[in-house]
């Protein structure tokens, strides 16, 4: 079902039953995204965050050729992307996925194609990859006299950081495969054409939709939250997050439908208590 309040010409946004997929439609331009594609994504992403039928979100494009090529770059040619951000700080200005939008319930990104420059924030911002097997990865920042730095430090955290160093610098002219993306681990599933990656990354969104979303929202919390800080600061984090789940309804409901042979009936409110 198509949200026609949250849908716009360049993405839409549609529910299939407790899975919301945001689908960026400008295949066109490459799927390049504008300043006024992030305030829709913002509204989208509060939509994913606050609305409690939603358990899952899948992040795609249409078309088989490309994902997402970045900024739109005949923007950027006229300053456009610059006008009133100098002085802003990153979370207001940069808000394009459900990591920029503190959202906690697991997010897939499924990749038909080509993802350039700032398309690499909706891959590394997202729990788990799906890609085809012939989708590139590229950085361009430099070769447009851009600054490689938000999206491409989420890339250092999930490649070697030669890797994450060599697509930054030497821009265009090293394009990281899909096989070898899915070797070094920023991918994580890989499947053989463009038509094969959406399907695959709703069948794992339906798995994630059928557990406990408090406690996918915690769980997702301590592992990035882990990647900002020590390992025994990380590990203190998620005790507090494990004894929070304690006293939550889940925590008893799981064991219990797990005995009794039953489908779980799970209390997506994260203050409720038993």
């Amino acid at each position: 079902m198509i949200d026609q309040h949250l849908t716009t010409p360049e993405i839409r946004f549609e529910r299939r039953e407790r899975i919301a997929i945001i689908t960026l439609t400008r295949a066109e331009r490459g799927n390049a995204f504008t300043a006024e594609m992030g305030h829709t994504l913002k509204a989208m992403w509060h939509e994913v965050k606050h609305n409690p039928d939603i358990r899952v979100a899948v992040v795609t494009a249409e078309g088989d050729r490309h994902f997402c090529t970045g900024a739109d770059v005949a923007k950027l040619s006229e300053g456009q992307s610059e006008q009133g951000l100098q002085n802003v700080p990153l979370e207001q200005a940069v808000t394009l996925t459900s990591l920029q939008n503190k959202v906690l319930k697991p997010v897939v990104c499924a990749v038909n194609g080509l993802v350039v420059g700032g398309g690499l924030h909706f891959v590394v911002d997202s729990d788990v990859i799906v890609a085809c097997s012939t989708a590139r990865f590229i950085d361009t920042h430099v070769n447009v006299g851009q600054v490689g730095a938000i999206e491409n430090i989420g890339l250092a955290k999930r490649l070697p950081l030669g890797t994450a160093l060599r697509m930054t610098l030497q821009g265009k002219g090293f394009q990281l495969s899909a096989e070898r993306a899915y070797q070094l681990g920023l991918v994580d599933e890989l499947v053989p054409t463009a038509a094969d990656v959406l399907s695959k990354a709703l069948e794992i969104a339906e798995d994630m939709a059928r557990n406990s979303p408090v406690a996918m929202a915690r769980s997702k919390e301590a592992i990035w939250h882990s990647m900002e800080t020590g390992y025994h600061q990380s590990l203190e984090y998620g005790w507090s997050l494990l004894r929070m789940q304690w006293a939550h309804p889940d925590s008893i409901e799981g064991p219990t439908a797990f005995v009794e042979r039953r489908d779980p009936e799970w209390n997506p409110d994260p203050s409720a208590q038993r």
